[in-house]
């Protein structure tokens, strides 16, 4: 048995990724021997939320309290450090594989009512490999007797290839950051990117820049789609795209993780709702009774 339990094998010409039991998430996404996204190794627990899906809330939730239709909820506290509770409550779950051939694998859990979260979700995460790179598709459906707060993310790492990421390009079309305080990492406001040391949008030479920031206003392609490009010494470029229901992009370098581990990898977490979305309900979504909602995101290697 090893730490994130059983392996689930996907492949599609020269890419090749593997998702997990725990978590229900992906361990590593590579084209060739060229990674795409920042991997974990078999033998050890993933770190870092690495490649995890981030639900029913991405991010952090200040105290672990939030009220939804005039009831007031308590969480536990996931971050007590920080007095937070942090990216829902399936990180540590064992998931059940739904499907699984050879390019596609569905991931499924199903989230019952718990202390300070008395509602009944049935998760499905979609990972598929095809010619233009890998597609997750986040299918969530209210299977309780009454409406919910809802919100969802992933923990993905974009990868340099080789060595640190203060080598690369980061480009993001995001016109606003969203400012936290420093001891907790909370929100507390707005600030326009134009004229910042956090201004991507025409990319930027990452260097030794901290970066723990969500990001919103996001330019959009015809399709909807909002593309964040990680461009690399080695002449490639790693792309994150999110679709419409995702209206924050979440950039973090990986300063807190292990001495060994920081800086492999800029995580690029795609995210329904706000940091703290439960208390300001920026983003966050209301799910009914019965009612369904499909988000998707993917990456590739360019």
């Amino acid at each position: 048995m090893v730490p994130s339990g059983q392996q689930y094998e996907i492949a599609h010409g020269a890419q090749r990724a593997t998702v997990v039991e725990v978590g229900g998430g992906l361990r590593e996404y590579a084209v060739g021997e060229r990674p795409v996204l920042d991997p974990y190794p078999l033998e050890m627990m993933r770190d870092g939320a690495h490649g995890a899906p981030l639900i029913p809330w991405p991010n952090r939730l200040g105290d672990g309290r939030y009220s939804f239709d005039g009831a007031d909820y308590q969480v536990a506290l996931t971050e007590p450090e920080k007095h937070n509770a942090i990216h829902g409550f399936l990180l540590w779950r064992s998931w059940e594989a739904r499907e699984h051939d050879s390019e596609r694998v569905v991931m499924g859990t199903r989230l019952r009512p718990l202390m300070g979260y008395p509602f009944a979700l049935d998760v499905a995460v979609a990972y598929e490999l095809g010619d233009g790179g890998l597609t997750v598709s986040t299918t969530v459906e209210n299977v309780g007797d009454r409406a919910c707060p809802y919100g969802c993310g992933q923990h993905p790492y974009l990868s340099p290839g080789s060595g640190l990421i203060d080598d690369c390009t980061v480009q993001l079309p995001a016109r606003t950051r969203v400012l936290t305080d420093n001891e907790r990492q909370l929100p507390t406001g707005l600030e326009p990117v134009e004229g910042t040391r956090f201004d991507f949008r025409a990319g930027r030479r990452l260097g030794d820049e901290r970066v723990d920031f969500a990001f919103t206003d996001l330019d959009r392609d015809p399709d909807g789609r909002t593309v964040t490009r990680l461009s690399a010494p080695d002449g490639h470029n790693a792309e994150l795209w999110v679709d419409e229901h995702y209206l924050y992009v979440e950039l973090y370098t990986g300063d807190t993780l292990a001495p060994d581990r920081r800086r492999h990898g800029l995580g690029v977490e795609p995210m329904t709702c706000a940091p703290n979305g439960f208390q300001n309900g920026d983003g966050l979504l209301r799910l009914e009774a019965g009612e369904s909602i499909t988000t998707r995101w993917g990456a590739r290697l360019a």
